[in-house]
């Protein structure tokens, strides 16, 4: 006779898929995973790549897309005030502050598009490119008209799930976000925010290497998430109620013993994170498991692949 737990553990899940189309917003502090978490969210739930929507992202296909594709030039012009025929010196977002950081790095700006006379002229989509491929800030105003414009030019994501990775970071793109998707009648699903201590913060960016993840960057960029980033999710949840926001431990560590030192099982403990996420987003634990060990034996695959090539 087959018991009910010998039934279940006939069945397994390798993948899930949400059940109507919308948005799943991750925010959280610099240096939290959001990108391998959102990565590993869209293995497991059947979320294209491309469908990954991450701020970094959508500032170079911007200029990119503003080159190659008319159509979307001129929604950024005619909707947005944003164009290569506009000056950054004499456009909507002219002021002296960033007018005097633009000819501050005008040799930079000289060499990487091998042309003079930019001190006169340098349109805005110019200065977003070189802001994007060197880690400089844009104006605010482009930020949340960039991503209006990415969702409003692929239809396709008014009718399937995608994910909104590290956006928004302020209440007024949080407003302006929300009145944007209503318009598209494009539905919030959940809100995960991740979330981890200074100190962990600060950990995890120094094994990154990166040139500016220097002590008094990452202590002001955790500063700009607790004046910016938590009063955004707090909006949120005053504007879609509380069960929309769920909030995940980003810190679930898993570690192995390798050559007698416990060192970190760093899958596993993205795994752990994910697990949280799908919890929240109201996937059963029965087949957590089952779905956990596909995405992993994906990532696996896929190093192995990278190894061997």
């Amino acid at each position: 006779m087959i018991t009910s737990n010998e039934l279940n553990s006939c069945i397994r899940v390798d993948k899930i898929s949400m059940r109507h189309p919308g948005v799943v917003i991750l925010t959280g502090p610099s240096s939290c995973g959001k990108g391998e978490v959102a990565a590993a969210l869209c293995r497991v739930m059947s979320i294209a790549p491309s469908d990954h929507l991450s701020m970094g992202e959508i500032l170079r296909s911007s200029f990119q897309n503003a080159k190659s594709d008319a159509s979307y030039a001129a929604l950024l012009s005619e909707r947005y005030q944003i164009s290569a025929a506009s000056n950054i010196f004499q456009c909507v977002d002219t002021t002296e502050d960033l007018s005097r950081k633009v000819k501050n790095y005008l040799p930079q700006l000289e060499k990487y598009f091998q042309r003079s006379g930019m001190d006169t002229f340098t349109s805005q989509l110019e200065w977003l490119e070189f802001c994007t491929m060197n880690g400089l800030l844009v104006p605010n105003r482009w930020t949340q008209n960039f991503i209006a414009a990415h969702i409003e030019h692929s239809p396709g994501l008014r009718s399937r799930p995608f994910i909104l990775d590290g956006y928004p970071r302020t209440v007024s793109a949080a407003k302006h976000l929300l009145e944007f998707l209503e318009r598209l009648r494009i539905p919030v699903i959940k809100v995960l925010h991740l979330s981890i201590s200074r100190q962990e913060m600060i950990q995890r960016a120094k094994h990154r290497g990166r040139a500016d993840d220097d002590e008094t960057s990452l202590l002001s960029r955790f500063q700009f998430y607790i004046e910016n980033v938590q009063p955004s999710v707090d909006y949120l949840k005053m504007e879609l109620g509380s069960d929309a926001i769920v909030l995940v431990d980003a810190h679930q560590p898993v570690y192995v013993e390798r050559n007698g030192q416990k060192v970190l099982a760093l899958k596993e403990s993205i795994a752990n994170v994910v697990s949280s996420a799908l919890r929240g987003l109201g996937v059963p634990r029965v087949i957590l498991k089952d779905v956990l060990a596909a995405s992993l034996a994906v990532v696996d695959t896929h190093r192995s692949e990278t190894l061997n090539s």
